[in-house]
């Protein structure tokens, strides 16, 4: 799958901000056909970070959200800045 593809757009809420900030977690809303693997090569490759866990969770909406812990070496912040959630 193209990486465009299978991130369609980030969260944006309290609750995701206070996550970015202390969990170095980003938030996503993603393909509901994308695996785990797919969501963790399409972040690596769209926003130039590691990433050391993905954990995926379908919403009450219908929708599948994606929890993308990075690796310490990289700052969940500065892509959060990158995309201007914060």
């Amino acid at each position: 799958m193209n990486p465009h593809e299978v991130v369609l757009y980030p969260v944006t809420t309290e609750s995701t901000t206070r996550l970015i900030e202390e969990e170095n977690k980003l938030v996503f809303i993603v393909n509901m056909k994308a695996s785990k693997m797919d969501v963790k090569r399409a972040v690596e490759d769209l926003y130039e970070v590691k990433v050391s866990k993905v954990n995926v969770l379908i919403t009450t909406k219908g929708e599948k959200k994606a929890f993308i812990k990075l690796h310490p070496e990289y700052k969940a912040a500065d892509v959060a800045i990158k995309l201007g959630i914060l």
